[in-house]
């Protein structure tokens, strides 16, 4: 008869088990263990962990000791930042950005006790976060994962020929190569993603596995957000002594716009007739044309203020000599450096009169790096044609720099730029001078109420205002506009006037294209 063996004695219990508060020490120990000279979890940050989202924090547990654990939240991804960071994410660790209305589950931690490794540990707590998303109903999980092998190949690969190398399974990386394994597919390289994490040299691989078992449900709905903060500055017309003094009013204002993270910067039009109040030329055709001179310094300086303060600057516009023509010109700096510029297409009888302007032919739309704009100059924010050939470029925001002396003057600027934005659904902004130059001709007194302007429906500000300034004083105006809030109400807000047009009975047809 065969001796009896006590199976009991040779049986090893591993279970994948939700976090607890008591596990926290033996965490915090096995963390310092796993990724030694990297900045620990702090006992806070896990307390938090469990008070916000429990459901979504596992252990791995062989015999009654914790040999795995790993961390997770709730986001909608797409309102993050392409660039973000693990603090982003996780908002420093404590996880308390947290949305249980989001689509998607974010890892921001797994780890493995090293005496374990090679046990499908790490593949146990994936498969529990899979579990979870099925149960739940969302979308993916994505992981922002270490590349901890890649500072042996930093000096001869970048990260994405590492990353590619892996993926060919030339080279080993004992974090992308488990998670390529586990179905998981590149989606970016982020870099500065954990600053301490120097194996990785500061990069992480963005990787998303997708629930196939996902339905949509009616009463989600997908929210992102495209804002674009734009500062408007209500410039004050006062006598100066030189160009100077203009270059260091402007510069003060963008770095305003700089400081409050601003991705534009509009000045009023023909601000630069400021410099007429030093020229000493008493004849408006002779003053402006004298104006035109600066034409180089204007572009100069507000080329390297957009580089330097890195805002895209709508610099008002200026005077310009053309082949002995005078136009009125608004010039749009990137702040990558380049320059474009839209003349004034209607001409005003007090332009002609006293300064014998002439007018462009050509409705432009530029490309930013916040989607694409036009610059529509005072009166021809008043034709609505323009604003109706300007969206169908493209346009998403028309800005408007004007300058008005009197109130009647202001209101057509302000009335026809809120009938754009409704008309058309956009936003338009506009941006006027204020004060006074009582010694130059046919600039003497200013009256401006600058504002930005949204379409009038649920999704938009009150009365269709994003904001406004106060009348006739020297400040600004710094307001955010959502670009993907525009997007969405044009597809099905309570009115879709773009969709709505008629074209079978009427239609506006632009001749220079």
């Amino acid at each position: 008869m065969s001796e009896q063996f006590d199976l009991t004695s040779f049986e090893m219990s591993m279970v994948i088990r939700q976090m607890e508060y008591e596990d926290i020490a033996k965490i915090l120990s096995m963390q310092s263990v796993c990724f030694p000279g990297m900045e620990p979890w702090k006992k806070e940050q896990l307390e938090s962990h469990l008070d916000v989202f429990p459901e979504g924090q596992f252990v791995a547990e062989l015999d009654g000791e914790i040999i795995g654990s790993c961390s997770s939240l709730i986001v909608n991804f797409d309102e993050y930042d392409d660039r973000h960071t693990w603090d982003d994410i996780s908002d420093g660790g404590y996880i308390t950005n947290h949305n249980p209305e989001g689509y998607n589950l974010y890892g921001i931690e797994v780890m493995v006790h090293p005496d374990y490794r090679r046990m499908k540990v790490g593949q146990r707590l994936y498969e529990a976060r899979k579990e979870l998303v099925r149960q739940m109903n969302l979308k993916s999980i994505i992981i922002g994962g270490r590349i901890p092998n890649y500072h042996k190949y930093a000096a001869e690969l970048s990260p994405r020929e590492y990353v590619d190398a892996v993926s060919r399974h030339k080279i080993y990386d004992p974090v992308l190569s488990f998670q390529l394994l586990n179905d998981f597919t590149l989606m970016r390289i982020n870099p500065n993603y954990l600053p301490d994490d120097k194996a990785s040299n500061k990069y992480a691989t963005l990787m998303e596995w997708n629930n196939v078992d996902y339905r949509a449900m009616t009463k989600r709905h997908f929210k992102t957000s495209f804002p674009v903060r734009i500062c408007v500055v209500q410039y004050l017309m006062r006598k100066i002594s030189s160009f100077d003094d203009l270059a260091n009013q402007c510069e003060y204002f963008v770095d305003v716009a700089s400081d409050a993270g601003s991705d534009f910067a509009v000045f009023p039009e023909i601000f630069t007739t400021q410099l007429m109040s030093f020229l000493d030329e008493r004849s408006p055709s002779q003053a402006i044309r004298r104006l035109t001179e600066y034409t180089p310094q204007y572009i100069e300086l507000f080329t390297n203020l957009a580089v330097r303060y890195n805002v895209n600057i709508i610099g008002g516009s200026h005077f310009v000599e053309e082949d002995e023509e005078i136009y009125n010109v608004a010039y749009l700096f990137r702040r990558d450096g380049s320059i474009e510029k839209q003349y004034k297409l209607h001409i005003t009888p007090n332009e002609r009169k006293w300064w014998g302007i002439s007018r462009g032919d050509s409705v432009r739309v530029f490309d930013t790096d916040c989607g694409k704009i036009a610059i529509q100059v005072c009166y021809d924010i008043e034709f609505p044609e323009l604003a109706r050939i300007a969206t169908d470029k493209g346009a998403k925001i028309i800005f408007t720099p004007f300058c008005t002396e009197d109130r009647q003057g202001y209101l057509r600027v302000r009335y026809c730029a809120q009938a754009r934005a409704v008309e058309n659904q956009v936003y338009t902004v506009i941006s006027g001078t204020v004060g006074n130059l009582p010694e130059t001709e046919n600039m003497d007194v200013q009256y401006a109420q600058s504002a930005i302007f949204a379409p009038s429906d649920f999704e938009f500000a009150r009365d269709g205002i994003v904001g406004e300034t106060h009348a006739n004083v020297e400040m600004v105006l710094i307001g955010d506009v959502d670009l993907e809030i525009l997007r969405r109400q044009r597809q099905s807000g309570t009115v879709k006037q773009l969709k709505d047009r008629r074209p079978d009975i009427y239609r506006v047809e632009y001749l220079r294209d």
